[in-house]
């Protein structure tokens, strides 16, 4: 282990010194929410290693520790076919790295990611012409569209055969792999957990406005809704230009830090909870931040999202993902100081346990896969690259030299990111299908899930919908039953 331990820092200072990238959606490309609302792409860190200058004993080493925790098997497919509209593999014509699950994954059982290019508004359909036609794809990124309408269709199957889920390697995400479970069967290599969303804030604004910081309120147990709104109602002015809550994503991830979502799985059978009295509070909270003028009226700003406002200390929250300050901070859309740059997990309500809208970064088995044991061995050595504390350390490294963040802001957003693995909620309305989607999720500002932080009441809302959801939704659980 000290071998290990001092190997792993001269990677840390390779990681610097040759400008690695710590990537998302476990490829080299970083990969951010889309604009398609409720769609949501991966945005968990696999860190990476230049293997160019990985000297021979460091790779060694970094194989011991692959070896006591990956389990012993040979692989005789070595290829996996992996379609998506962006590349795992790295880009070697302009000094790509080589990310350590891909590493491990090929010294340890000789595997190789075969790439098959799509975009992201033609992937399922080409997706389904490779299985239909029996290309024998082995996997495919799991995004909040894919599950479960992606088994009804035909194109996805069960993992169950291929890992062992109660290992130690998966426990970390057993909560997590559940949400996913249709009809006692689960469908997703969950690599990895991360909040979809954080509250970002600017220190400044919050010191000149005499407020106590979100983080260390979070930490002394006071950071909730109602300790949220009222810094909303303490600061908001539009005649001095003080605007409260900003971002796209503000509506989903409150609505889901109560902790139910519209449409989950339960025990393997999906289950409408429009009706559920939590799913009401949470709609309620959001009309009523509406209702006080606490949410930015994107219509002044001709719809549009006003971030550059938190660097202007004309704006108090902006709720996103932390990949939007995971960059350069000159290419920050909040224009914040990165030393005063705030962070803390999206509030839940008093009492409540911290829920956390999560993102679960991994991979869906595709039907027909020609070598479905090789995707589970690529995921386990996924889930070694993101758990390996030396590795992992790498990443750190990058983010302190490129993105100027301080060990406490790194430290601050594996907290929460430890927040969402530890209590995931992700709403399944997007993945049943586009018809649920459409009336809950996908609709606007003005329909669905969305419509109560923009004026429509819960009441009046749920009246309209839930019939009709909870018919849509029971025709899919059907349909997953009679699968077997």
């Amino acid at each position: 282990m000290k071998k290990l331990k001092r190997t792993l820092a001269g990677l840390s200072a390779l990681a610097v010194a040759g400008g690695l990238a710590s990537c998302q959606s476990t490829g080299n490309v970083q990969e951010a929410e889309t604009t398609t609302e409720a769609i949501t792409t991966t945005t968990a860190v696999t860190v990476e290693v230049n293997t160019e200058t990985l000297a021979e004993e460091s790779q060694m080493t970094l194989d011991e520790a692959a070896d006591a925790v990956l389990p012993d098997k040979t692989l005789e497919n070595k290829t996996v076919k992996w379609l998506a509209h962006y590349d795992i593999n790295p880009n070697t014509a302009n000094g790509g790295s080589e990310s350590v699950n891909l590493n491990v994954f090929r010294t340890k059982y000789g595997g190789e990611v075969q790439y098959y290019p799509t975009t992201w508004d033609s992937r399922y359909s080409d997706l389904s012409t490779y299985v239909l036609g029996g290309e024998g794809i082995d996997f495919f990124p799991c995004d909040t569209a894919a599950l479960p309408k992606g088994v009804v269709s035909g194109m996805f199957q069960p993992i169950d055969d291929y890992i062992d889920l109660d290992s130690e390697l998966w426990k970390g995400v057993s909560r997590a792999m559940e949400i996913y479970n249709f009809n006692g069967k689960h469908y997703e290599f969950v690599n990895s957990v991360s909040a979809e969303n954080v509250v970002i804030y600017n220190k400044e604004t919050i010191e000149a406005n005499n407020f106590e910081d979100p983080w260390e309120m979070y930490k002394e147990g006071t950071w909730n809704w109602d300790t949220f709104k009222d810094m909303l109602v303490s600061y908001v002015d539009e005649d001095a230009e003080q605007y409260g809550l900003d971002g796209y994503w503000a509506e989903k991830a409150i609505f889901l830090s109560a902790g139910v979502p519209s449409v989950e799985s339960v025990d393997g059978t999906l289950t409408v909870n429009l009706m559920d009295p939590t799913v009401e509070k949470a709609q309620n909270y959001m009309y009523d931040l509406w209702s006080n003028n606490l949410v930015i009226n994107r219509e002044v700003f001709d719809w549009a999202e006003q971030p550059q406002f938190m660097g202007e200390g004309k704006e108090l929250f902006y709720i996103i993902g932390a990949w939007n300050v995971l960059s350069d901070p000159a290419t920050w859309s909040t224009k914040i100081d990165p030393a005063n740059l705030g962070l803390a997990p999206v509030p839940s309500p008093d009492g409540s346990d911290p829920y956390q809208a999560a993102t679960l970064d991994g991979w869906v088995l595709c039907k027909g896969a020609a070598n479905p044991e090789g995707v589970a061995l690529l995921a386990e050595c996924t889930r070694f690259a993101n758990t390996n504390d030396d590795a992992i350390a790498i990443g750190d490294a990058k983010t302190k030299e490129d993105y100027k963040w301080t060990d406490e802001l790194i430290a601050i957003n594996r907290e929460i990111n430890q927040l969402a693995e530890a209590y995931p909620v992700v709403d399944l309305a997007t993945g049943v299908s586009s018809d649920v989607a459409s009336i809950t999720t996908d609709g606007g500002d003005t329909v669905g899930l969305r419509a109560a932080m923009h004026g429509v009441d819960w009441a009046t809302n749920r009246e309209e919908i839930n019939d009709v959801v909870v018919m849509l939704v029971q025709e899919v659980d059907d349909q997953l039953k009679s699968m077997g």
